[in-house]
């Protein structure tokens, strides 16, 4: 279900509709639901690394996750519980570039990559080893789409529910650039990840529509959160409605009571 574009103010619906069934987040000094919902009330920019324990994953494998994949999976786990069979899209902006860093400075230096380093830096591969952990083999998908990922990851969602599935859970995660990667930053930065489980509304019920559109050449993508961040806040928030614009596009996300 692509988000197509179109010229002036006119904006092209790209989906009936969602309703959040439940959620979970973790970034540095946020953890619980009370924390997160203080935080969407007063929004800053988290500062630190998080290393959540992800005590629900086995350790062999829970040792093969950076920093990101920590973040990205407790979440995951978190939101998603004991459920099984459901489909996960699973998103992010950079994926773990730290990985692909250390594998450029390897090879800079003459030296053998790591096999082990290259399996882990590919864009799915946090998505794959959540999957493999679970023991669950319901279909998974890793999304990069520049800022607006967290936006894509939900069409992608909001596609599967109209094949028929009756729960979809998104992840989305990112943390800063690192090293010599931070100068690209063009919006603000920060670690976090978080997930929610997103089904069709019944009817004459509320529910959150997103909208996409062509984006004007002077809005600014100038916002005080990163994009994902930032669609977090709106879902955990009482506020009407949120734009924002993202390589071109305009994306709304408004409430219906």
């Amino acid at each position: 279900m692509p988000a197509g574009r179109q010229g002036g103010s006119q904006a092209q619906v790209v989906n009936n509709g969602f309703v959040i069934k439940d959620w979970a987040a973790c970034a540095s000094g946020l953890n619980s639901r009370e924390q997160w919902r203080a935080w969407a009330a007063q929004p800053t920019l988290p500062v630190g690394e998080a290393s959540p324990a992800v005590a629900e994953m086995p350790a062999m494998q829970r040792r093969r996750l950076g920093p990101l994949g920590r973040l990205a999976v407790q979440a995951a786990w978190w939101c998603q519980g004991d459920a099984v069979g459901m489909p996960l899209v699973f998103a992010s902006r950079y994926g773990d570039a730290a990985r692909s860093l250390e594998l450029f400075a390897e090879l800079a230096r003459g030296e053998p990559v790591s096999p082990a380093t290259f399996s882990l830096s590919v864009h799915n591969a946090i998505s794959g080893m959540y999957s493999i952990a679970r023991g669950d083999r319901a279909a998974h998908q890793a999304v990069a789409a520049g800022a607006g990922s967290a936006a894509a990851a939900l069409i992608e969602a909001l596609a599967l529910l109209a094949d028929g599935a009756p729960e979809v859970m998104v992840v989305c995660y990112d943390a800063p650039l690192p090293g010599a990667y931070a100068q690209f930053h063009d919006e603000p930065a920060a670690a976090y990840a978080w997930a929610w489980r997103v089904a069709r509304p019944a009817a004459n019920a509320p529910y959150i529509e997103l909208r996409a559109g062509a984006a004007a050449a002077s809005e600014a993508p100038t916002a005080a959160l990163p994009f994902g961040l930032d669609v977090l806040r709106f879902g955990l928030s009482d506020d009407a409605a949120l734009t924002r614009q993202a390589d071109g596009t305009r994306w709304t996300w408004r409430r219906h009571a």
